[in-house]
């Protein structure tokens, strides 16, 4: 059964860091596309990053030059560092898997039927 776990949220404040981590099980992550999304209150989830098997990585235009995802294939884990945070990055981060690339493939980072979902893990970003 795939699943995904979350870690590595909180509260920080404006400027400051912080990375996510996410756990993969039941399936090794190095064959998937995978990626992070976000979603603050009232608003659409939204793509924040995908990285594709091969390493090459794509990013919401909001979050270029801040954030970086990366995966490390033996832990089977896959990471985002957040840096410069600002208010407007408060939202629930979402790990994704997409077994059918269009994550990885198709521009604008968008949900497709094809993902799963890790629970989520809460970033609160104060001014």
């Amino acid at each position: 059964q795939m699943q995904l776990a979350e870690f590595g949220g909180g509260s920080v404040q404006a400027g400051e860091s912080l990375r996510l981590s996410c756990a993969a099980s039941g399936f090794r992550a190095r064959n998937y596309c995978m990626g992070w999304f976000r979603q603050a209150p009232g608003k659409e989830r939204e793509g924040v990053a995908a990285i594709d098997i091969d390493g090459s990585t794509r990013y919401a235009d909001s979050v270029k030059g801040r954030f970086t995802i990366s995966k490390d294939n033996d832990k089977n884990t896959l990471y985002l560092q957040m840096n410069s945070l600002k208010p407007e990055d408060t939202a629930m981060y979402y790990c994704a898997s997409d077994q059918s690339f269009a994550l990885c493939v198709v521009s604008g980072l968008r949900i497709n039927d094809h993902i799963q979902w890790g629970q989520g893990t809460q970033v609160t970003v104060s001014s």
